[in-house]
């Protein structure tokens, strides 16, 4: 991730140890009791990535509990991102006086199921996919940059959004994607100057998918 995302983010991948680390007392809540085994490895992954992606900042490694939602709670002048997939987990944090918001996601490379692809792809997506060099699973890739402006759109806003919510147009040659949120969604925010344009950068490699997105000041 360290590639899609600017400096002024620290970013951690996790290493072997780090799916079986340890995880800080206010952390343990978040997973729950009944956690299978798999939610286990990525909830600790994840959060022993997010200490040490505080740790890159100079900040303290304080517990990044959960928030009823499941989404992470970070310290104070913080903002950060966790995404985990199969045999895969990134966590990435930044100053809040550098950037606004920060969002990423990880995906194995495959095919979206097509009810999945329908929930996810407007119309308008699926013309412009269709345009698209072959040997990608371009509805996979718009399905995480989905994933990102979610990621970007929720702790700026504290609303949900619906994938259909975001139009993603996808920049092969660049890397780059841009989703343009739905204008209806913009005007009812309650905060104010609510993102109505998020841009971020994809890579696939093998069968990963990574995107990611930061919203600037």
């Amino acid at each position: 991730m360290r590639d899609l995302l600017p400096p002024t983010v620290s970013v951690v991948v996790a290493g072997p140890a780090d799916w079986t680390g340890e995880l800080l007392t206010a952390e343990r809540s978040g997973l729950g009791e009944r956690a299978v085994q798999s939610r286990r490895r990525d909830f600790t992954a994840g959060r022993v990535c997010a200490r040490r992606a505080l740790a890159g900042l100079g900040l303290p490694a304080v517990p990044v509990p959960a928030a009823a939602d499941r989404s992470p709670v970070w310290p104070a002048g913080v903002v950060g991102t966790i995404t985990h997939t199969h045999g895969y987990c990134a966590a990435a944090v930044a100053r809040a006086t550098d950037v606004r918001s920060v969002g990423m996601d990880a995906e194995r490379h495959r095919e979206l199921n097509p009810g999945v692809r329908r929930l996810i792809c407007r119309p308008e997506e699926e013309e412009r996919l269709a345009r698209l060099p072959v040997g990608v699973w371009w509805p996979l890739v718009l399905f995480s940059a989905k994933e990102t402006v979610y990621k970007v759109w929720h702790p700026v806003v504290g609303s949900w959004l619906d994938f259909r919510d975001a139009t993603v147009e996808l920049d092969p040659q660049a890397g780059t994607f841009t989703a343009r949120i739905d204008p209806a969604r913009v005007a009812a925010a309650t905060v104010a100057d609510p993102p109505a344009v998020i841009s971020g950068r994809f890579v696939v490699e093998g069968d990963l998918v990574r995107t990611a997105a930061v919203l600037p000041h």
